[in-house]
């Protein structure tokens, strides 16, 4: 137990201190899938887009959330983005993400 609450309670106090800092939420689905439903304000670049828009993501000068439909991509564009410079964490699935974030 003390494992699993180390891990998602982390998890949960990093969103939250994201998202007091004016987080940027990134969607990594496809685009149909992000029509399917979304974070409202969230911003849909799909992960194999992601190494496009570094710099772009990187002027935006916050802090960014990934999320997709299960948080596996989101984890490979943490990955990506982490080693290009950018503060960022998975925040999993996006509508696991959506409760979170109220």
């Amino acid at each position: 137990m003390g494992i699993f609450s180390f891990l998602f309670g982390n998890k949960a106090k990093m969103i939250k201190d994201f998202k007091a800092r004016g987080a940027v939420i990134i969607d990594v689905r496809s685009k149909g899938e992000y029509a399917g439903g979304a974070i409202p304000g969230s911003k849909n670049i799909p992960l194999p887009q992601i190494n496009t828009k570094v710099e772009e993501i990187k002027k935006m000068n916050k802090p960014v959330i990934t999320c997709c439909a299960s948080g596996m991509r989101s984890s490979s564009a943490v990955a990506v983005l982490k080693s290009k410079g950018v503060e960022c964490i998975n925040g999993g699935g996006w509508f696991n993400l959506s409760q979170k974030l109220n």
